[in-house]
C-alpha cells in the first residue's frame, strides 16, 4: 500500500484491509463503513478463518460477498463464507462467468487446491449496478478478458477500485484461459479503467497496489 493512500485511508470514512489468501497469494479485501461497521469480503478465495479473524479484529460486521470473477483462488471460499456468516449473500460476478462457477470442482482438481463445491451467486452484477459498503456506494463495470464476466468496483469519491485480475503493478491479467480475449482485456484498460482518471488507487488480486497513472506511464503491456 502506499504511504499516501494509508494515510487518507486513515481518516476516511472507507475501510480496507487487504488479506492474502491460498497458494496463489491472491488478494482477499475487506470493505467497510467506518460509520456503521457494516463492511463486505471481496474474492475470498480461502483460508476463510484468517479471513473473519481480519474481521473480527476490525470490528467489521459482513454484510455480503462480492465476486470480481470465477477463478478457484477468488470465488472457491464464498460458499464457506457465506455460510460461517449466517447465510450473508455473494453478489458478482458478471453472469457469462457461470461456468467458471460450475466448474470449480474440476479448477480445485486441476490447481492442486482443496475440493470445493460448485454454486451460483444470490445476484450476478452487470455495468453500471451499484453495490453498497454500508453507506458508501460502489460502481460495478463489466471488464471481460481475463474472463468472460469478470467485473471491477470502482468507489469515485474515494478514488478506489479493485480490479481483480484486469490489472496489475506492471502486468495484467492472463488471457490463456477458455473464454479469454486479450484484445477485449486491453481495451478495457485503456478506454474504461484508464479514463477514470490518473489519481485512481487500485487493488489487484495479486501483489502491491499501484495507480492508474503510474500504468498507464510505465506499465509496458498497457502503456498509453
Amino acid at each position: 500500500m502506499s504511504r499516501r493512500f494509508a494515510q487518507s485511508q486513515e481518516k476516511s470514512r472507507l475501510g480496507t484491509i487487504v488479506i492474502p489468501v491460498t497458494p496463489f497469494a491472491q488478494n482477499c479485501t475487506l470493505l467497510w463503513d467506518r460509520e456503521t461497521h457494516e463492511g463486505v469480503a471481496v474474492d475470498p478465495g480461502g483460508e476463510i478463518p484468517k479471513i473473519l479473524d481480519a474481521a473480527q479484529s476490525h470490528a467489521i460486521t459482513l454484510r455480503a460477498i462480492w465476486l470480481t470473477h470465477g477463478h478457484i483462488d477468488h470465488a472457491a471460499g464464498a460458499p464457506q463464507l457465506a455460510k460461517a456468516l449466517g447465510g450473508v449473500p455473494i453478489l458478482g460476478p458478471h453472469s457469462a462467468d457461470h461456468y467458471w462457477l460450475q466448474g470449480l470442482p474440476q479448477q480445485a482438481t486441476y490447481f492442486g487446491f482443496p475440493p470445493t463445491v460448485a454454486f451460483t451467486p444470490d445476484e450476478w452484477l452487470d455495468e453500471n449496478q451499484e453495490v453498497m459498503v454500508g453507506a458508501i456506494p460502489f460502481q460495478v463495470l463489466h471488464l471481460p478478458g481475463h474472463t468472460p464476466g469478470h467485473v471491477v468496483f470502482f468507489q469515485p469519491d474515494y478514488r478506489l477500485a479493485l480490479v481483480g485480475d484486469v490489472l496489475f503493478a506492471g502486468s495484467i491479467g492472463r488471457t490463456d484461459f477458455p473464454g479469454s480475449d486479450h484484445q477485449a482485456l486491453i481495451d478495457g484498460i485503456q478506454k474504461k479503467l484508464f479514463a477514470l482518471g490518473d489519481d485512481i488507487v487500485f487493488i489487484p488480486g495479486h501483489g502491491p497496489q499501484s495507480t492508474f497513472g503510474e500504468e498507464r506511464a510505465h506499465n509496458p503491456f498497457v502503456r498509453v
